[in-house]
């Protein structure tokens, strides 16, 4: 249990503190003016605390702090912090890190267009977060055929290629760079169109490309008169469909909540140039106890922290707990003054009225869906336990697959799910130690042992045993599994083997397998988990391979050495990240100097 009287040594200066429990995880990230009095708020005897607060203060084994210049940087350090760490009381978006950005590789001399998880500083541009997935792919498709660019991922810097053009540029959504049928600066103006867009200046770009289609036809250049005027007409037919609201013209985002039990829907309606366009929906967790102030200051803090775009208004339905600093913060990130309003009259308050109605009828939704599926997944595993003649309800239901490339680079994935849904801080990833050769059964055996045994030795990432554990494969694969149970003395967790080719489900009491019904809801599950086991063995195994080759390639560059190659592994995610760096970034990551940078751009740019 934390010693309260350690507070007395805390400085009274900003920033941040970092509260942990017993096994070191740290469980909470605060900011502070005052380190000394914020952590010392928590302790005052006499005084109630939500229950939520309570809680984690019974929790709190240790704390640290890291004293700041500023409450600025406080809170630049204290977002950055929550999003590494995701601590169990923090108000947390939902899977922030799943929401896909549209990333323009601008880093090259014909950016491609995709769609990314992950942002990084590699010098392109990122439009984001999007809730709405589909909706974002669809205003892609839009837009390529619109401004048709490239989103292969071929090496340009040699052109014109030798083989032909692909099925994109035969069907006009591709200029064909790789042919050399554009020039670089023509391709320039094609991605700068997208990035205005993207950015929600629509009537700029259509002035912009008024302005393009008279200046070609005073030139008689009527052929790309006439591509302008293409693009100016399926603009326009967008730009009809959104709705006017704001005569001022000025960028804005517009958000409003509206909270469940222990959830908050915040609803953001993006304002560009006084119209409405776009509108995402989030989902905060862990809200229960804390007021709306500290809820939408969480949000803001954690939604602008990785937004691409910052507006010059951020209107709100009431005033927000630091609104100074996050001022502050986020005119320095625009470059520019960012102002919060709360707005008490006229068509600002309207306009959040409909935000908020929005917010409600989504979170409705929301609820409803994971009613939904509470209830589905309450019947799959009632029909489990029947089918299964399971003592318990399986509501712990852990997987393992494993996967190889003919024997080499062989890993195993376990993953578990919870009440029927994925729990995926808990999945676990192993590469095969003992085993030589394509021999799964060995494999699957020693990844069970070695699951099973951490959790007996108190490994705390392994202490929750699952009520039924899920082999993928068939009698052999699931005997195996059995052995590493039984020599840990933990053959009563029930285990089933499920075959791929008949969905057959085999377990070791029955000489017959078991035949679910194909339209059960138990089938559907073990279906749905089987499936995420070979996908995250798949993910795990391709990453090593791709690692394992990209290390025998930095192997060639001279003056790269074991300490080197390691560095730039880290640094980069994959051999195409490392071609394209320059030599600026390279020299960047830790151990590398402007010799060895210049030695591996190099060796990927020579003639």
């Amino acid at each position: 249990m934390f010693d309260p009287g350690r507070i007395d040594s805390f400085p009274e200066k900003p920033g941040v503190y970092i509260m942990k429990d017993k096994s070191g995880k740290v469980i909470y990230v605060g900011k502070a003016v005052s380190l000394k009095n914020r952590v010392k708020s928590y302790f005052k005897s006499g005084e109630s605390l939500p229950a939520k607060v309570s809680s984690m203060v019974s929790h709190i084994e240790d704390i640290e702090y890291i004293v700041t210049d500023s409450e600025v940087e406080a809170l630049i350090l204290e977002c950055n912090l929550i999003k590494f760490y995701r601590p169990k009381y923090n108000i947390l978006l939902k899977d922030d890190k799943q929401y896909p950005y549209i990333k323009i590789t601008t880093n090259e001399s014909f950016p491609r267009i995709e769609v990314v998880r992950k942002i990084k500083k590699d010098g392109s541009k990122y439009f984001g977060p999007y809730v709405e997935a589909r909706a974002m792919r669809e205003a892609i498709d839009v837009l390529r055929k619109i401004f048709p660019i490239r989103s292969c991922k071929k090496d340009l810097d040699r052109l014109p290629l030798k083989e032909r053009p692909c099925l994109n540029y035969h069907i006009k959504l591709c200029t064909a760079p790789c042919q050399g049928n554009i020039s670089e600066e023509e391709y320039g103006e094609l991605v700068k169109n997208i990035a205005m867009f993207l950015e929600g200046r629509k009537e700029q770009l259509l002035d912009h490309l008024k302005a393009k289609m008279r200046e070609a036809a005073n030139s008689l250049q009527f052929e790309a008169a006439a591509v302008y005027r293409d693009q100016i007409v399926a603009l326009e037919k967008i730009i009809e469909k959104q709705k006017i609201s704001s005569t001022d013209l000025v960028d804005q985002d517009v958000i409003a909540m509206v909270r469940g039990f222990d959830t908050a829907c915040m609803t953001v309606f993006f304002v560009r140039e006084g119209k409405i366009v776009e509108r995402e929906p989030f989902i905060l967790n862990n809200v229960e106890g804390a007021d709306r102030k500290e809820i939408l200051a969480s949000f803001i803090k954690q939604f602008y922290d990785t937004a691409s775009f910052i507006p010059k208004e951020i209107i709100v339905e009431e005033e927000i707990d630091e609104k100074e600093a996050i001022e502050t913060w986020l005119s320095a990130k625009k470059g520019s003054k960012v102002k919060i309003i709360v707005p008490k009259r006229g068509e600002k308050k309207e306009l959040i009225e409909m935000v908020a109605e929005n917010a409600m009828i989504y979170l409705k939704q929301n609820e409803d869906f994971e009613e939904r599926e509470r209830i589905k997944n309450g019947k799959a595993m009632e029909e489990l336990k029947n089918y299964l003649g399971l003592e318990k309800l399986p509501r712990r239901i852990e997987a393992f697959d494993i996967s190889n490339t003919q024997g080499t680079e062989s890993v195993a994935s376990m993953v578990a799910f919870e009440n029927g849904m994925p729990k995926k801080e808990d999945y676990r990833r192993f590469k095969i130690r003992t085993v030589e050769g394509p021999n799964d059964f060995e494999s699957i055996k020693e990844a069970v042992f070695r699951r099973f045994k951490r959790g007996l030795e108190g490994d705390e990432k392994f202490k929750n045993f699952p009520d039924l554990l899920v082999i993928d494969g068939g009698k052999g694969q699931l005997r195996y599994a059995l052995e590493a149970l039984k020599e840990l003395n933990l053959n009563h967790i029930p285990a089933i083997g499920l075959a791929k080719e008949f969905e057959h489900v085999f377990m070791e009491c029955k000489s017959e397998p078991i035949i679910l019904p194909r339209n059960s809801e138990a089938l559907y599950l073990l279906q749905k988990i089987r499936d995420e086991a070979h996908r995250f063995a798949v993910a795990y195994h391709r990453k090593l391979r791709s690692e394992k080759n990209l290390k025998s390639i930095l192997e060639e560059i001279p003056g790269i050495g074991k300490v080197r190659r390691k560095a730039l592994l880290n640094a980069f995610e994959s051999l195409e990240d490392i071609k394209k760096a320059s030599v600026e970034e390279l020299s960047k990551v830790p151990g590398m100097n402007k010799k060895s940078a210049m030695a591996v751009y190099e060796y990927f740019h020579k003639a």
